[in-house]
């Protein structure tokens, strides 16, 4: 029975409780915390009250879970506050805690005497080693003559002058370095001088297996002469705590002793596995290619999935990632560039990225969500690069900013010359051609990017066509001579000269002599002939044709400089000599090493160079490795195969540079498809209510643009995003990796608990 004060109204109340329900209420009453209880029985002592007994129960609970937590903050282990709170368990329950508790507790306390113990028997190992060692050098110095004399001279003048030969005594140990000097002061009072005291620093601390403390330590040897001195010099080591440690007399003893202790700590720094044999590393010899493993951090792992996507490298080739980190964001921008569409892809993307440790903490099972949360940062660098390339197109939802004034002085087709274009007759005039071709209306190049007055044009597609292709091919190309560049540095880790002087340089210069030469052609034009004489330039696409064919008949196309069909007709000479170093002379180069390598064995016999096998200055300068890949394991040189794998490697690197650069005009066609759709949804959807003059006003405007920002972010942003994307992948997949990335590795996947737990297990 009890009273108690219930909050609110403050009620005074009595509660008549079942000694087997008093539990369970209380627990109740406890978890509500609304009432309080007044003791009727103040003038009892605790310790005669029923409950006595029950309340030191849960007191040695608390105090062993005191104890538990006491020793998980000293392994420092992390324990997480998930701040709910547990309910109270069941009487029945408490049992069972109780009996966990007591468990833990002398599991515990097993562990932390057996641990003390090991730590104990370290440190008296550590200290007897040290000793030893130290005590080794202080017999090395009394073997000095004059250091022997000066001891010597020294006991003997404290014993009154005695000539008989001292047979010296000594005891070794350590002691705290702090007590030196008061240790060496009574030693040399108490024995009156009749003592020879060394002593040596430890230069690294040791750990107090009590407190786990670092303690600084000396080691120190004390001679003395008679059973008398050795004792008192005990009872001083005692009382300052110094451990005594039995030494040897002779320097054999001593260091098999030493021996003996250096064991006995590498037993106990074994793997805390509690095996007596040590586990063996042995590195093995082998041919068999090594996983690979790229390192890569949470900006940089979007990227390198792209590039495994396509294939996991060599080991040790080179990686496309970081390069990729800036032309898939470049090309996919060519594509998609649009200011607006670049701002709203570089918002979406940037509020991922600053939420993403909250997002991170709330997991989610929506795959395409997980998707794009992944791909984070490759999203926000396609929107920073798309909104570079609007500045350069001067393209934000299909308008363009007119920002420095037109370039132009445009005029009325059938308007008095030198009149310029005003509001008004560009109202009455719907139809505006621009004409760089026409004196006195070109007046030079727009500071940034592209005029805004081309977006009223009517030839406003004729223009882009031309500028956004030969763009295309010039970015193709560049990119696809980077990729053959970034072979060398293979061919040149891995020691395949061969590779280099018939793989490297004929395909290098095969690619500059034709399509290096057409961007030359491009910049030349865009140079040498201004706005006033462009339509008289001729076709560089029928130029180039003309090239590759020796056709200079041709009178409707005149060339573009003096001397061109020399230089052409030896530029495409060289390439077509490129074409039998790759097929032909590689080959046969492979088949006299092979022949080379045969006869090695036997080319000295006796120490006289015998056949006609390869000097030591020849067989340096071997492609071993190309030969390895049709002799190793004892399998003989196919010539056949060889010429058949070397011409299909030849004629689809010649003729992928043809179809590669082709298919760079993507950038092109999908440029001009994302601006198109831009522009019709302007016009068919937000034109229509900026014109609208009826009364809906604002309402109305409000349900248009609704409407276009809705198929803005489904068609523009996410459809036109991902299929530039999908063709950035290609262009780098295909275009790019193909000439240097074999991509025929596998993948580097440790075992980790933290993957298992996370889910990553299968990657």
């Amino acid at each position: 029975m009890g009273e108690l004060f219930r909050s609110e109204e403050m009620t005074l109340a009595q509660l008549f409780l079942q000694s087997e329900a008093a539990y369970c209420c209380v627990s109740e009453l406890g978890e509500l915390g609304m009432v309080q209880f007044r003791d009727l029985n103040p003038d009892v002592n605790v310790f005669q009250r029923k409950f006595v007994n029950e309340v030191r129960r849960c007191e040695e609970m608390d105090r062993k879970l005191r104890f538990v937590e006491k020793e998980i903050k000293k392994a420092n282990i992390p324990t997480v506050d998930t701040g709910e709170n547990p309910e109270v368990p069941f009487p029945r329950d408490m049992i069972d805690l109780e009996a966990t508790f007591e468990k833990l507790e002398n599991e515990l306390k097993e562990i932390n005497t057996n641990q003390e113990a090991l730590k104990k028997n370290f440190l008296e190992l550590t200290e007897l080693k040290h000793i030893l060692r130290r005590t080794q050098q202080f017999f090395d110095e009394m073997e000095d003559p004059a250091l022997m004399e000066e001891s010597s001279a020294l006991m003997e003048g404290n014993e009154g002058g005695r000539g008989a030969p001292l047979r010296l005594g000594f005891v070794a140990g350590v002691i705290s370095r702090e007590r030196i000097p008061t240790f060496e002061r009574m030693l040399w009072r108490v024995c009156r001088g009749n003592v020879f005291l060394r002593q040596a620093e430890i230069e690294d601390p040791l750990e107090d297996p009590a407190t786990g403390d670092q303690v600084h330590k000396s080691v120190f040897i004390i001679f003395f002469q008679g059973d008398q001195l050795k004792n008192r010099v005990k009872k001083i080591c005692e009382g300052f705590r110094a451990s005594l440690y039995p030494c040897p007399e002779t320097p054999q003893e001593r260091k098999e002793m030493a021996a003996g202790v250096n064991t006995r700590i590498d037993d106990l720094q074994m793997e805390r596995s509690g095996s007596t044999v040590p586990s063996i590393l042995n590195r093995m010899t082998t041919k068999q290619t090594p996983p690979t493993f790229n390192k890569t951090n949470k900006f940089t792992s979007g990227f390198q999935n792209i590039v495994d996507a396509y294939g996991i490298g060599n080991y040790r080739e080179i990686n496309p990632a970081p390069y990729t980190i800036i032309t898939f964001p470049f090309l996919f921008a060519v594509m998609f560039g649009d200011m607006g569409h670049g701002v709203l892809m570089t918002c979406a993307a940037l509020y991922l990225v600053i939420r993403e440790s909250r997002i991170l903490s709330q997991k989610t099972d929506n795959e395409m969500f997980n998707m794009v949360f992944a791909g984070r940062y490759i999203i926000l660098l396609m929107g920073i690069f798309s909104v570079y390339t609007g500045i350069i197109y001067n393209d934000c939802f299909s308008k363009s900013l007119n920002m420095f004034g037109s370039g132009w002085s445009v005029r009325p087709m059938f308007s008095p010359k030198g009149a310029n274009w005003t509001f008004e007759t560009l109202n009455e005039n719907k139809v505006l051609q621009l004409d760089p071709a026409v004196p006195g209306v070109f007046n030079g190049p727009y500071p940034l990017g592209i005029d805004p007055i081309w977006n009223i044009a009517t030839n406003k597609l004729t223009f882009l066509n031309s500028f956004k292709m030969k763009m295309s091919v010039i970015l193709g190309v560049i990119h696809m001579m980077f990729g053959v560049s970034l072979s060398l540095f293979n061919h040149l880790y891995f020691k395949k000269p061969l590779n280099i002087f018939l793989g490297f340089i004929p395909e290098i210069v095969f690619m500059a002599s034709l399509f290096g030469y057409l961007i030359i052609l491009v910049f030349y034009k865009w140079t040498a002939y201004d706005a006033f004489t462009s339509k008289d330039a001729p076709s560089l696409l029928i130029a180039f044709i003309n090239m590759c064919l020796f056709n200079y008949g041709d009178v409707t196309n005149k060339p573009l400089y003096r001397g061109q069909m020399g230089i052409q007709i030896v530029l495409v000479l060289i390439a077509l000599a490129c074409v039998p170093c790759m097929l032909i002379v590689k080959t046969m180069v492979l088949r006299r090493q092979h022949l080379w390598k045969k006869h090695l064995g036997t080319q000295k016999f006796g120490g006289v160079r015998v056949g006609n096998g390869p000097t030591e200055d020849e067989a340096g300068i071997m492609d071993h490795d190309a030969l390895s890949q049709h002799s190793e394991d004892g399998d003989e040189f196919d010539f056949g195969d060889v010429a058949v794998h070397q011409a299909i490697h030849t004629i689809e690197y010649c003729l992928g540079c043809i179809s590669n650069t082709a298919s760079y005009l993507r950038l092109w066609a999908l440029s001009l498809a994302h601006a198109q759709l831009s522009e019709v949804l302007w016009t068919m959807v937000m034109h229509l209510g900026l014109s609208s003059r009826s009364g809906g006003g604002f309402f109305g405007l409000s349900i248009i643009f609704a409407a276009f920002a809705m198929l803005t972010v489904c068609i523009l942003l996410i459809m036109e995003g991902l299929s530039a994307f999908l063709h950035a992948l290609r262009l780098h997949w295909v275009e790019f990796q193909n000439k240097f990335y074999t991509g025929q590795g596998f993948k580097f996947v440790p075992f980790s608990f933290e993957s298992i737990l996370e889910g990553r297990f299968d990657e």
